[in-house]
């Protein structure tokens, strides 16, 4: 007994290293010693538990949130060693409310984990006053009696958070103020909840990196100046937030409850996710994208490219890409919300309707020469692109568009304002699309080989026009190193694209003419010169007869030679 004390208080004198964060434990002694408010990096290795302790525990201190994390491999914490639904926890966040009895100056949980692999992790106690309300000191739906934990949801649409509600504090010995009598200012009602918002660094999806980042998220302090606040919440509203899925950008998530009136807060137990599973075979966080995505838009952005510098000389070539784009679009929103394919099905589909819609706007404009109606069409795809831009802002996250009607009122509003806009200098409406919209498939490409939050510019519009449930998800993406760059290039390419199609287009006709005319005038100039050698090329028709008489007699018999029937005398 006196060797473990004596180690206990080695343990507990030890120097805790830079950026709050004590030295890692030692196992192999199965007792992990923890200290207020600093985190402690150790290992677990297999189901049986460890003891974790926190000594000398102030007298003004009222209750205790213990908070594990790790990055993808569960672990368990627990009141005792016995594992009890209503007493323990298991995830890669999670925490435990400890509710001090007076007198009360020891802490002791119970750490472990179901995986085979030794699991990384990091964990702090933390402590609060009789003043701070209590995070899920009012829970009904979750397992345990006050749970902290935020639990994460996510989907290829969105990432939805749900939290238990919080209660007042109250000193030790008493008993808890209740929760759902009454909805006077006196009870848990004028408790309000900041949501909090923190991206890890772009395509960085290390282990260290998370534990690192995530001594941010867990005091009230650190998360009010490191993260961003997304919403407010008060006792009235749903404690559940959605946002748009991130896939591969990792994201911590905290909230901060406040009471109002005493002036105080605490904070629940901080998620994370990737919106992806570092266990899967194909598409994993490690390597996000699948290759029929690779090739999709690799083969459109270097379409795009050369529209970016070469579409309105080539004007054929841009109407097709036009009309790929165009119900390529549309239609892939049909068979998504329609059919249950697959999604490499469905890209194939895809391609194959938006080539339809690229020959069909080109037939019409050889056939009809509807200048109009093709402009009127490049215009909406341009418009559509600015609008999505305009909604990626801030501006996309306000309530009054979380209506669809409202949304896509508006939506459609700034898209169709495009071509009237330019409706009296279609050369210029015609350049400044080539050069925005060809420069712009480069970003979907490097999209999805990398992560990139400009490709959510057009995806969480297509997410809006797949999922009903999207208009509820906010946003947010973060704008880090690698976005700085491919915005530079993407402006860059447009810019040159639309000045290099300018200055050569510079004393030519606006548009070519109309190819149906051209061809008309061509065969009459044939048929009435008879000095053109096309004149006496037969018509199409008896050259078409003649092609088949020659190749009807490659299977007949050939006649014998020399006189066969008898003479006449």
């Amino acid at each position: 007994m006196g060797l473990r004390l004596l180690l206990l208080a080695v343990l507990a004198s030890g120097r805790p290293v830079a950026g709050g964060a004590e030295p890692a434990g030692n196992s192999s002694q199965g007792l992990l010693e923890f200290s207020v408010g600093k985190f402690r990096y150790f290992k677990l290795n297999g189901p049986i538990p460890e003891e974790a302790i926190l000594r000398h525990i102030s007298s003004n201190v009222t209750f205790l949130i213990f908070q594990i994390h790790s990055q993808y491999q569960n672990t368990t914490i627990s009141f005792s060693q016995a594992l009890v639904p209503s007493a323990s926890g298991t995830g890669n966040d999670r925490g435990l409310v400890s509710i001090l009895r007076p007198e009360q100056s020891m802490c002791t949980w119970y750490l472990g984990t179901v995986d085979a692999e030794p699991v990384q992790n990091v964990a702090i106690p933390l402590s609060y006053s009789e003043t701070d309300p209590i995070p899920g000191g009012c829970n009904l739906e979750f397992d345990l009696d006050i749970d902290p934990n935020i639990y994460l949801e996510y989907n290829f649409f969105q990432t939805t958070l749900k939290f238990a509600p919080a209660n007042l504090g109250y000193a030790r010995g008493a008993d808890p103020p209740p929760c759902d009598v009454g909805t006077g200012q006196n009870l848990r009602w004028r408790l309000q909840y900041d949501v909090y918002q923190y991206f890890l660094p772009e395509n960085d999806v290390s282990e260290a990196a998370l534990l690192q980042h995530m001594q941010r998220m867990a005091q009230v302090p650190q998360v009010q100046a490191s993260a961003t606040k997304v919403v407010t919440l008060t006792a009235d509203d749903m404690t559940s937030v959605s946002f748009s899925s991130l896939r591969g950008q990792g994201v911590i998530y905290n909230v901060i409850v406040r009471d109002p009136v005493l002036n105080t807060s605490a904070a629940y137990v901080p998620a994370h996710t990737y919106a992806c599973s570092f266990q899967a075979v194909e598409d994993s966080c490690v390597s996000l994208g699948r290759e029929s995505t690779k090739v999709f838009f690799t083969l459109v952005a270097l379409l795009g490219l050369f529209i970016c510098f070469f579409g309105h000389r080539f004007w054929k070539t841009e109407l097709f890409f036009i009309g790929f784009i165009f119900l390529g679009f549309f239609f892939y929103v049909l068979i998504t919300r329609l059919t249950p394919i697959k999604y490499d099905d469905r890209l194939i589909l895809t391609a194959v309707a938006g080539s339809v819609g690229g020959i069909v706007l080109v037939a019409a404009w050889w056939r009809f020469g509807l200048l109009l109606l093709c402009m009127l069409c490049v215009g909406l795809v341009l418009g559509f692109l600015l609008s999505s831009v305009t909604f990626s802002t801030p501006l996309g996250n306000l309530q009054v568009f979380r209506d669809d009607g409202v949304f896509w009122v508006t939506f459609s509003c700034i898209a169709v304002f495009v071509p009237v806009v330019f409706m009296g200098c279609l050369r210029i409406l015609n350049i400044l699309a080539c050069g925005v919209l060809g420069s712009y498939t480069v970003v979907l490409a490097v999209g999805s080989y990398v992560s990139t939050s400009l490709s959510y510019v057009t995806l969480n519009v297509l997410r809006r026009a797949l999922d009903t449930d999207f208009r509820r998800a906010f946003t947010y993406v973060p704008f880090q190193n690698n976005d700085f760059i491919i915005l530079a290039v993407w402006g860059m390419l447009a810019v040159s694209g639309i000045t290099l199609q300018i200055r050569r287009e510079r004393g030519r006709p606006f548009f070519p003419p109309h190819p149906y005319k051209l061809w008309k005038q061509e065969r009459e100039r044939r048929v009435t010169n008879i000095l053109d050698p096309s004149h006496h090329i037969p018509p199409l028709r008896e050259r078409l007869y003649g092609q088949l008489a020659q190749i009807r007699e490659l299977f007949q018999n050939e006649q014998p030679a020399g006189e066969r029937t008898p003479l006449l005398l």
